[in-house]
């Protein structure tokens, strides 16, 4: 009984550990694309940046948001003011400006740049075929986010043309997600 118990608790343990967003960077994604074609999410951070961290630490480190990430998209994580070389429709991105050691704020990377971002955390959107869906700009929490990632994994956000149904979408919408 007492093996039956400890294996019980266990496999519990190893349940309920937060599970992690498999990150990649962009040029793995867009070569996973190549492979099996799949959306990209992007998180687009700067070191500096609180809300980044608190997304980090309160969202993406969420059990569900994690496994629907993980599930459906390549998540990408990419430092907006770092100096990755990203290549994109066939032209190198890059971050000419950066300053090594600066503390703080630094130059913004040209693909940030190319993706018109100007808040940070700002999360991106890719079709399958590494298109920009859309951004979502700011700190959300698994519950918010969620309605998010489902409208774009489900393609659901090829029928929301209007503001209206938008409105109408948010107000329909059944999240299962848990702060």
């Amino acid at each position: 009984m007492k093996k039956i118990i400890g294996a019980l608790v266990l496999l519990l343990s190893f349940s309920t550990q937060a599970q992690e967003i498999n990150w990649m960077t962009m040029n793995e994604a867009l070569e996973a694309q190549k492979e099996n074609p799949k959306k990209i999410f992007m998180d687009v951070y700067t070191d500096w940046c609180g809300p980044c961290k608190l997304l980090d630490k309160n969202t993406f480190s969420n059990k569900q948001v994690a496994q629907y990430v993980n599930k459906h998209f390549y998540p990408v994580k990419f430092n907006a003011e770092g100096t990755e070389e990203v290549t994109y429709k066939d032209f190198t991105y890059t971050n000419p400006k950066y300053k090594p050691g600066r503390k703080g704020r630094n130059s913004q990377h040209l693909f940030a740049h190319a993706l018109k971002i100007t808040a940070y955390p700002s999360m991106v959107f890719f079709d399958e075929k590494g298109e920009v869906i859309s951004p979502v700009a700011g700190y959300h929490t698994p519950s918010q986010l969620e309605i998010y990632l489902k409208m774009i994994a489900n393609d659901d956000y090829k029928n929301l043309k209007t503001s209206e149904a938008w409105t109408s979408y948010q107000k329909n919408f059944k999240g299962e997600f848990k702060d």
